[in-house]
């Protein structure tokens, strides 16, 4: 199906969604070569999250200090009567009309906007263009956050034109939102891409701001539809990188239907760029990367259990 297709089979009045990113020929998100689009608001609050303009609902505004030419140009173009919004401010508040004309006119791409409204067909176009190279390697279109569940409404209708166009689709969440919207997200999606924090409940809170039973209520229901799952746990030095808490992770990854794998996701560091453009402190400032050796033992935990476990990925 061409784009032309693809953006007339997203009727009108189809809903819109907050976008924060699109991103090509990325190897991290499913198999294959794929374009991730990042939708943005998510309901946790992770510490060590590496997307953290994507946390937020409302667009946000991103100044990179060390290019700032102090030219004018965004306070000439702001109709805000105090000049235009700081860091980490949300586009439309404190007098901001929204006009997103700060980031327009800086020659030197210093201030950025997280998250504009896309609407299917937009998407649809995009993610089309690498058709050749989805083909080629086996990859698709994957949908992640922020929290795809979030915005159920905007990602079923982009699942539904992917899945028209013959797309492979996967879709990166956390699992907590309605069980409708999970369960309807399974049906459409080739492969869900399940974050696993942590299984004890009280450090689940802990870490998050969120409850544990809701996501893991939701994997058992949407396990039991046949999608296929990757758990996905991001390795945090000190926080949940205990042998004993991934021991419980594989036997959940054994006992629950259609669980193709786990990944372990080592953390990393390029998150702190973001945070001090949105002008937010690190709150994980001293936590280095886990060595390799590290990782390798901690997925050797998955293998009494015959639990595919790969690093990365």
């Amino acid at each position: 199906m061409s784009a032309r297709n693809l953006n007339s089979s997203a009727a009108d009045g189809e809903p819109t969604g907050t976008v924060f990113n699109v991103q090509r020929a990325s190897f991290h998100d499913g198999p294959g070569i794929r374009t991730t689009v990042f939708l943005k608001g998510c309901p946790l609050r992770c510490p060590w999250c590496h997307n953290p303009e994507g946390i937020a609902f409302a667009p946000e505004v991103l100044v990179n200090a060390a290019r700032c030419l102090d030219c004018g140009a965004c306070v000439d173009a702001c109709e805000r009567p105090d000049g235009p919004l700081p860091a980490g401010a949300a586009v439309g508040s404190e007098g901001c009309t929204g006009c997103l004309k700060c980031a327009e006119a800086c020659p030197a791409r210093a201030r950025e906007i997280a998250g504009r409204r896309w609407t299917v067909a937009e998407v649809a176009a995009e993610v089309v263009r690498d058709r050749m190279a989805y083909e080629e390697s086996g990859g698709g279109v994957t949908f992640s956050g922020g929290e795809p569940l979030a915005q159920a409404p905007f990602l079923l209708a982009c699942l539904e034109v992917c899945r028209r166009a013959g797309l492979h689709t996967a879709v990166d969440t956390c699992g907590l939102g309605p069980r409708e919207a999970a369960l309807a997200v399974a049906e459409r999606a080739d492969l869900l891409l399940w974050d696993v924090k942590t299984l004890d409940p009280a450090r689940h809170l802990a870490l998050t701001g969120a409850p544990l039973d809701p996501i893991l209520a939701n994997l058992a229901a949407v396990a039991r539809g046949g999608v296929a799952i990757w758990l996905r746990v991001p390795v945090i030095p000190g926080l949940n990188d205990d042998e004993a808490g991934l021991a419980a992770v594989a036997r959940l990854a054994a006992a629950t239907p259609n669980v193709r794998r786990v990944s372990l996701l080592p953390y990393h560091r390029t998150a702190a760029g973001k945070r001090a453009r949105l002008g937010r402190e690190d709150p994980l400032a001293g936590t280095v990367a886990p060595p390799p050796e590290r990782m390798a033992s901690l997925a050797a935990v998955f293998a009494p259990l015959g639990v595919p476990t790969t690093i990365g990925g």
